[in-house]
């Protein structure tokens, strides 16, 4: 069994490696918080993310079959919610609301 020095040791050089991982990122982003790129970034990236998830989950829709509509009608709604309400919140659960039902009753094969 190791020494009792040994172990308090090894628990502070953990502590303070665990707590400079934590505080790492702060430290590295707090300079970036001025740039001008990062600022520019932070108002077009969420645009380009859902179009890039966009793009993603609908890129095996078989288009020759009728169960291709569930996920457009969703996405439809999910958009005209946003438009209306601007939460993103209701947009999010009311586009899934409206596929899962759609998947599951109306295109169900």
């Amino acid at each position: 069994m190791p020494e009792t020095p040994y172990l308090l040791a090894a628990v502070a050089v953990s502590a303070v490696i665990t707590w400079g991982l934590r505080a790492l990122p702060f430290a590295a982003l707090a300079p970036l918080r001025a740039s001008s790129t990062v600022q520019y970034l932070s108002t077009r990236m969420p645009a380009g993310i859902m179009v890039i998830l966009l793009v993603y989950c609908l890129r095996d829709l078989p288009v020759t079959e009728t169960r291709v509509l569930a996920p457009l009608i969703a996405m439809a709604v999910t958009v005209g919610l946003h438009l209306w309400r601007r939460n993103a919140l209701l947009s999010i659960l009311g586009g899934t609301a409206t596929h899962v039902v759609l998947a599951s009753v109306v295109f169900a094969h």
